[in-house]
């Protein structure tokens, strides 16, 4: 298994070599956190924890890495020999994937001898944000899907193969029901979908004899692409088909006027006795399409969602930032203008009023009194020290908490919620 040592910046090296020719080994605590959320977010999406654990794993350092960094020049001798024996023995607290979090609020925190957790910035950083940032855009568009599917569809325009791969986990957590990456779907069971491409379509020199090819060759998944050449055209010959007895499951509209389009193609399949046939919509789709669409009325059964989603196209970063809280038991804050942090290890305490969230506190770890405690010791001594929930239980988690959510923070529109930092 390739080692991970090298996925992080230079002066996370650095410091750890000054930290250890000064003496600086003590016991210190790293938080990761979201400093303000985007202006098109009311909530975050805690997610990547487990993968970041995994990557912890394997955050290692082989002869190919040493040889690498000893071949920079920059590097003594003992900082190398201590990269060669490296592992992590510190201990890890974390919100569980899964849960709705806010501003301030620490998702992980980390605590070991100074360099062993100072080495760690820039993956954890890594690991946490992106599935945080896409779990966070995907569950905007379930909270407006009414019932509908959706689909991850965006791999090809991820940014990376890896990208890809993680947000289909992100976006499965985040309710979507299904990928078109089958990577994602062997590494994590993840269900797969798919149908076909124009290219299909247009090989053949009807577009008929494609329609009732594929339908041959994968009956149980016979779903049309009907915007080829003429939309409405292709519908009609849709249930021409299917009197002739060839399976339909559905049709799947990728462009124009979507919301004509659905209607007259929902009439035409209805009047040819394909009530039970599925229209599916793909092309652009994102949560701001979905909401416009079906509160339209428009008969879409399904999504494909791809492109905004993946890229979180609206909100691309968060302002993510893993900061000293804590070293050999004393506070440690950072006083820069909008940069601020708050000292020591934290819990998130969640208050309710009826069966809606009311405000979060965040405290001092070990001084909370009253609330839901969202923070839990999930390693300790580099040790696993909790059972990690598979796909199915974080989803259902994420699930329990957005029927917690107050109605006015499942909109798109900008809303606050009250986090008290004390």
């Amino acid at each position: 298994m390739e080692n991970l040592g090298l996925c992080t910046d230079l002066y996370e090296f650095t410091m750890a070599q000054s930290y250890l020719e000064h003496g600086k080994t003590g016991d210190a605590v790293f938080s990761l956190f979201v400093r303000k959320l985007p202006e098109r977010r009311n909530f975050l999406v805690s997610c990547g924890l487990e993968t970041l654990l995994e990557s912890i794993e394997r955050y290692r350092f082989g002869d190919e890495e040493l040889k690498y960094l000893k071949e920079l020049g920059k590097f003594s001798d003992d900082f190398l020999d201590y990269l060669r024996e490296y592992e992590f023995r510190g201990k890890i607290y974390a919100v569980p994937e899964g849960r709705v979090v806010f501003q301030n609020e620490p998702i992980v925190q980390i605590e070991g001898s100074l360099p062993d957790v100072q080495i760690l910035e820039t993956l954890v950083i890594n690991v946490i944000h992106l599935q945080t940032v896409i779990a966070s855009k995907a569950v905007r568009s379930f909270l407006v899907s009414r019932g509908t599917s959706l689909v991850d569809f965006g791999f090809r325009r991820a940014h990376g193969l890896e990208a890809g791969i993680y947000a289909a986990r992100a976006s499965y957590i985040a309710g979507f029901a299904g990928t078109s990456n089958l990577e994602a779907g062997r590494r994590f069971g993840i269900p797969v979908f798919g149908t076909v491409a124009h290219s299909y379509i247009m090989v053949f020199d009807r577009e008929e004899n494609a329609f009732r090819s594929f339908a041959e060759s994968f009956p149980q998944n016979a779903v049309f692409l009907l915007d080829t050449y003429d939309t409405i055209e292709a519908a009609k010959k849709t249930v021409k088909l299917a009197k002739e007895g060839v399976p339909v499951v559905g049709v799947r509209l990728d462009s124009g006027d979507i919301e004509s389009l659905s209607r007259e193609v929902r009439r035409i399949l209805d009047e040819g006795g394909l009530k039970n046939v599925r229209i599916i919509v793909s092309g652009g789709v994102d949560e701001y399409r979905i909401e416009e669409w079906l509160s339209k009325g428009c008969p879409i059964d399904a999504f494909g969602v791809g492109t905004k989603f993946i890229t979180s196209a609206d909100a691309p970063y968060l302002d993510m930032a893993y900061k000293l809280v804590e070293y050999e038991g004393k506070p440690k804050v950072k006083t820069s203008p909008g940069k601020a942090t708050f000292p020591y290890k934290r819990q998130v305490c969640r208050f309710y009023s009826g069966g809606k969230m009311e405000h979060d506190e965040v405290v001092r770890y070990g001084e909370e009194k009253d609330g839901e405690r969202l923070v839990e010791k999930v390693v300790e001594g580099g040790n696993l020290k909790v059972k990690l929930p598979g796909l199915k239980e974080i989803r259902e988690r994420l699930m329990s908490d957005i029927e917690k959510l107050p109605e006015e923070l499942k909109s798109l529109d900008k809303q606050e919620y009250r986090v008290i930092i004390k």
